[in-house]
């Protein structure tokens, strides 16, 4: 399956109906949820064991898990309608009437299509390649907000999209209230409070107090989640000084929670950052352009590996960038035939619709990257230095 081509969604629903993990505890499934690293805005797993060993990007792991979560939602409810088609209808209902980020979709006729489109939409925070790359943050940190919208939904449709707002902003509130109890700030913290504002759709001129805010999380799941959150923002340094401390044992006393609550929450939290502190972007300290391009590297490659077979063919009947990429492997190219091979590449592109993105402005300078990837496509005659992985 491959959640960056048409038909994913059908593929992995086809799967996913057979799954008795869809029958579990609501609490069970969102602590495996949360050990994917969904709940924290950084994908490193998914849900699904028959998926785990794949070679996702974060973004293609993200449009599973939230997928699924968006399943197993809908099967905790007795619904006559189909669910994809259910799913679209309630996205429609959140979204602003007069001017939407999906307004442009719904023309589509095909459901299972719209829905990717959806999806791939509601996913990233900057849908331009060249700004995204130099971001931290690939991903929507509040995408839980969506799934907690739509178990509202399922129960009641009324002034949903009222509700996605006011969640969002109760959230808000709560964590930058936590972020403000520290006595010292990190650049943690202000990748955190960036994170969090990029990732709010439904922009508040002014956000509700504290006490406003607690009051409108009632629900179990609601509250999990804001405490997950909290524990997030809490946690730079690893260590709970006074402040925090007093911070936590408000908020459990508000939400009227368990100690276990606040502590699992912690233990979780830790335990997760420290398995995976060199898979989690705000927690590297990169420059910008090492940033860009790190990811532009797993971009490129992702798009060899998919592609490779048919730039095989086309490489195969463009002779003499052939011959050039191999000549590339053994002595640098001069200037003239550097011009020729990115000529004859730009050619190629325009026959994979998936490789279209070299040919947006700005799309040039991945061209080195491009090269750089190709010569594993190669005959190993071509270079002699090449060493096979096992």
């Amino acid at each position: 399956m491959n959640p960056s081509a048409n038909g994913w969604i059908k593929k992995l629903l086809s799967e996913v109906s057979e799954l008795d993990d869809i029958q579990i505890e609501t609490t069970v499934f969102y602590q495996k949820l949360k050990q994917t690293g969904f709940i924290y805005g950084s994908n490193v797993d998914v849900l699904l064991d028959t998926y785990r060993n794949n070679d996702f990007t974060d973004e293609e792991r993200c449009k599973i898990n939230l997928l699924i979560t968006f399943y197993f939602i809908y099967k905790k409810q007795n619904i006559d309608e189909n669910f994809t088609e259910h799913l679209i209808r309630y996205y429609k209902s959140i979204s602003n009437k007069k001017r939407s980020f999906f307004e442009d979709l719904f023309g589509d006729k095909s459901s299972e299509s719209l829905l990717e489109k959806l999806i791939h939409k509601r996913i990233y925070i900057d849908d331009n390649f060249i700004t995204k790359s130099f971001n931290y943050f690939l991903i929507n940190a509040l995408l839980f907000v969506d799934v907690l919208g739509y178990q509202r939904f399922l129960k009641n449709e009324n002034k949903i999209r009222n509700y996605v707002s006011n969640i969002e902003s109760a959230l808000e509130t709560i964590v930058f209230s936590a972020i403000d109890s520290k006595t010292q700030k990190s650049e943690y913290d202000t990748n955190l409070i960036r994170l969090f504002e990029d990732s709010v759709r439904h922009k508040n001129s002014e956000l509700p107090s504290y006490t406003d805010a607690i009051n409108f999380i009632s629900e179990p799941l609601e509250k999990h989640y804001l405490v997950d959150l909290v524990c997030m923002a809490l946690w730079s340094d690893k260590i709970i000084d006074a402040e925090e401390l007093e911070f936590l044992d408000q908020l459990k006393t508000d939400l009227q929670l368990e100690d276990i609550a606040i502590s699992k929450s912690v233990e979780d939290i830790n335990r997760f950052y420290e398995i995976h502190k060199n898979d989690v972007a705000f927690l590297r300290s990169k420059n910008l352009a090492q940033s860009f391009y790190d990811n532009s590297s797993k971009v490129v490659s992702k798009l060899i590996k998919r592609n490779s077979k048919r730039l095989i063919k086309e490489l195969s009947e463009s002779k003499e960038a052939m011959a050039l990429l191999a000549q590339s492997t053994q002595r640098n190219l001069t200037d003239e035939e550097q011009k020729k091979i990115q000529s004859q590449l730009l050619d190629i592109f325009k026959s994979i619709p998936s490789l279209a993105i070299f040919m947006l402005p700005g799309g040039m300078i991945l061209l080195p990257l491009f090269v750089k990837f190709i010569p594993k496509l190669l005959p190993s005659a071509f270079d002699e230095n090449r060493i096979e992985d096992d």
